[in-house]
């Protein structure tokens, strides 16, 4: 690939990657994107990621033109192969041909898959963030990466800053995500709070009576309807409450307390 174009993909696609901070987010669908790049960046015949959780393998994308070919590959893998490899080790599996593989009797069942759909060569490295490792990244070509191991580096290196913003990106929507759910539940409480402090006031202006009695009225109209706290004082402000009964629940307002 032209210097210049690969730059100009590997822009593209750290920008793509970087943009995870929104509502409806798929973690497949992102990963799939990651990897069309990938196999545009490295000139692959496709490539693939493969999410790890305790050692096994619990989520597979892939990408490129081959993408069916990409996930059988990693499907093969479930017995062994690059990805289990690198996400052990924690490390790059630099690029192997994959019959010096099949000779060494290494991954039998990935080397099989792989060369019966002319894939000459593969590599692999960790998908990870802070040290935690997430799953690896899959890349497989139909020619071996490079006629010199200066360019296997090179692959290798693109190939794991592609994964690392990967992760960074999965980490980015798990922070969001997790914020934006915060902010949901604050707002929510904030909002109940609001109705509460309303219920009272009204029923407090209409009794004559101090706040906090109207407060126990409520409470107790809650407890025994066994509703929601928030709800019977939304009954409160739109009026539909039963006004009479609200105010036996209280029983009487101490004398000092009244208005």
């Amino acid at each position: 690939m032209h210097g210049r174009t690969r730059e100009i993909r590997l822009a593209e696609a750290l920008v793509e990657s970087a943009d995870t901070l929104v509502d409806g987010f798929e973690a497949g669908h992102y990963l799939s994107g990651v990897a069309d790049h990938c196999v545009g960046v490295l000139a692959a015949r496709g490539a693939g990621f493969m999410l790890i959780d305790d050692g096994r393998a619990v989520s597979l994308a892939a990408g490129g033109a081959d993408r069916e070919i990409a996930l059988e590959l990693l499907r093969a893998q479930y017995g062994g192969g690059p990805c289990l490899d690198s996400y052990s080790s924690g490390r790059p599996v630099p690029p192997v041909s994959i019959r010096a593989v099949r000779t060494d009797s290494r991954w039998p069942e990935f080397t099989e898959r792989a060369l019966a759909h002319d894939i000459a060569t593969t590599y692999a490295v960790p998908l990870r963030r802070r040290g935690r490792l997430l799953g690896a990244l899959n890349v497989f070509g139909a020619a071996h990466a490079g006629d010199s191991r200066s360019e296997d580096g090179t692959a290798l290196r693109l190939a794991q800053l592609l994964a690392d913003c990967a992760a960074l990106g999965l980490e980015n929507n798990t922070a969001y995500v997790q914020c934006r759910a915060l902010a949901g539940q604050l707002q929510q409480a904030l909002s109940s709070r609001v109705r509460i402090e309303q219920a009272k006031g009204m029923l407090a202006e209409r009794w004559r009576t101090p706040a906090d009695h109207a407060f126990v009225a409520m409470r107790q109209y809650a407890r025994r309807r066994r509703l929601p706290l928030d709800r019977v004082a939304q009954e409160v402000i739109d009026r539909v409450a039963d006004d009479a009964e609200l105010r036996r629940e209280a029983g009487p307002a101490d004398d000092e307390g009244r208005a």
